[in-house]
């Protein structure tokens, strides 16, 4: 079907079902392009749940999908495909999380927002890529951290903190695609570009970089930096939005490897479909969801 039949489908289907459509910033162009709002999750979740929308259609991946129907329990919650997951998410069970905090008595547990529902219910409080600092350093009385599931974000935290964390094992695949001799390269081919990456990356990785920051970090950089050139250091589909918002700069992606494939899972079709037959839908069940959301309140309390 042609794409512009499927965006007027799409569009009559949205009206009649008061939905409201949310893609992440690493979803494909044209998911992105029919979208009524584009960010991080935890952002987009919050966007939707101000709106008067009874439907949310989520292009990204199933734990957002899962924040989504914390933060609005009240709307229906649909994920295009359900094979959309998280490999880092799944790096981590509640009952592993359960496990290491009785090995961990005194450890507070700091939960990065990419994980699942039920492991952020055991989690005392949750953090994103752009406030995980912030998140540690509220803690008031806190000495001891463990945070999880990204050894990476907590490393880079690790350096803004003189609270022991301790870390776990688990790490964004696609992130680590990206190497420092990628860096390199492209520094040598661009000498003027200045370097962007995600605290995702390996350190090897940011210690190369002008600026680490979360994709919305990485979007406001991009506007303020005033070189016309810049390396992104993440998945690559936050480029097509650096280039709508910023036509006159241009961007290199650090590594083609750096794709995210269970974010490429949802086009257009599956965004009519799922509106078409009001599934996959995703739900939470009662008791995890009060406690996730206890975490992720406690986090939105820190100012």
């Amino acid at each position: 079907m042609p794409a512009e039949i499927l965006r007027s489908k799409i569009e009559k289907l949205k009206r009649e079902r008061n939905a409201v459509i949310l893609a992440h910033n690493y979803q494909i162009g044209e998911v992105q392009n029919i979208a009524d709002f584009v960010g991080d999750s935890l952002g987009l979740s919050q966007q939707a749940a101000g709106t008067d929308a009874d439907v949310i259609v989520f292009c990204g991946v199933h734990f957002m999908a899962e924040t989504a129907a914390i933060l609005c329990p009240q709307k229906v919650v649909l994920l295009p495909d359900l094979d959309a997951g998280c490999p880092m998410a799944d790096m981590i069970t509640a009952d592993q999380l359960r496990g290491r905090k009785k090995q961990c008595p005194e450890a507070t547990v700091v939960c990065y927002v990419n994980s699942t529902a039920e492991v952020k219910s055991e989690s005392d409080i949750c953090c994103t890529s752009a406030n995980a600092a912030k998140v540690i350093d509220s803690l008031a009385g806190v000495e001891e951290i463990l945070f999880v599931p990204d050894k990476y974000l907590g490393h880079y935290v690790s350096t803004k903190t003189d609270k022991k964390i301790i870390l776990w094992n688990g790490f964004c695949p696609t992130h680590v695609r990206i190497l420092p001799q990628d860096i390199v390269k492209l520094k040598e081919e661009h000498p003027e570009a200045k370097v962007v990456v995600h605290p995702e990356c390996t350190p090897q990785v940011i210690e190369l970089a002008d600026s680490v920051a979360s994709t919305s970090g990485i979007l406001k950089y991009a506007r303020e930096c005033d070189s016309e050139e810049i390396i992104v250091g993440t998945e690559v589909g936050i480029i097509h939005r650096l280039h709508k918002e910023n036509p006159d700069k241009k961007f290199y992606p650090a590594s083609p490897r750096a794709i995210c494939p269970n974010m490429k899972l949802t086009n257009l079709e599956k965004v009519l479909w799922a509106l078409e037959d009001m599934a996959p839908r995703i739900e939470v069940p009662l008791e995890v969801a009060w406690g996730a959301r206890r975490a992720i309140d406690k986090m939105l309390a820190v100012r």
